[in-house]
């Protein structure tokens, strides 16, 4: 599995990915953007093998100022494509900003798995003070509101333990196929439990592919957007696929 470490410039993700490999392959300095290109390093832990992804510092395309910059932000976004996970990486101390709303969303589009990773943690000593960023992260992020969200210290090494166990549920999700017969059952049962009205109906349901779990449902008519969130909301719930992004595509008989 390939595990991209995404965020803006001088949150400390080269310091993360260093912790994570265990060993300095990236340089960490505290001028922002010292990261040029994706640094890709294979670790084996006690769940197997992991790939992962030093990325640059992703800015605006306004804020960029030569080349070399804009080539490092494209080998980052392709980085976040080939991804299975992302670790978003944020400054606590500065809470969650405008970029950092565009890079989840980018990674949501991208279709893998997102752990926020809030760093920086032992700089907030306030206990209210520490709420309040935590409610501004699910408020600002709240289309990946299903991500787990992990507070540490990149620099000391606190709260990255915590990594491990969230990495490989999300590994298991990502790949996981679930049997027809089950999708069908929970799909009857959505539909029976609140029927999508005027004769709509899912006849048929499979699941065609993984990495992301996608599921095709075959429809008498088109189904409007509320009732298919209502339909992958079921299936995420019964087959427990926690943050993992789930793709919907529909096919008509």
């Amino acid at each position: 599995p390939r595990v991209a470490i995404v965020g803006r410039p001088n949150v400390g993700k080269s310091t993360l990915f260093n912790r994570l490999v265990g060993e300095d392959r990236s340089v960490v300095h505290d001028m922002a953007g010292t990261t040029r290109d994706a640094i890709d390093t294979l670790v084996e832990t006690p769940d197997g093998p992991i790939v992962f992804v030093d990325t640059a510092g992703m800015r605006r395309r306004s804020r960029i100022d030569d080349s070399a910059e804009y080539y490092s932000m494209v080998r980052a976004l392709r980085a976040i494509d080939d991804a299975d996970i992302a670790l978003l990486v944020i400054d606590a101390t500065e809470g969650v900003t405008s970029q950092d709303q565009r890079l989840a969303e980018r990674v949501d589009a991208s279709g893998c798995p997102i752990v926020v990773m809030l760093n920086k943690w032992e700089l907030i000593d306030d206990a209210e003070q520490r709420a309040e960023i935590e409610r501004e992260v699910r408020r600002k992020l709240y289309f990946v509101d299903e991500a787990p969200l992990l507070k540490i210290s990149a620099l000391t090494g606190k709260g990255v333990h915590k990594l491990r166990p969230v990495l490989q549920e999300a590994i298991e999700q990502y790949s996981r196929r679930v049997p027809t017969r089950d999708v069908n059952r929970v799909i009857a049962d959505a539909q029976q439990r609140q029927p999508a009205g005027h004769g709509l109906k899912v006849l048929y349901a499979l699941q065609g592919a993984t990495d992301p779990p996608t599921f095709t449902l075959f429809v008498n008519r088109e189904l409007p957007a509320p009732y298919l969130r209502y339909l992958e909301r079921s299936i995420r719930e019964a087959f427990d696929f926690g943050p993992t992004p789930i793709k919907i595509g529909r096919a008509h008989v």
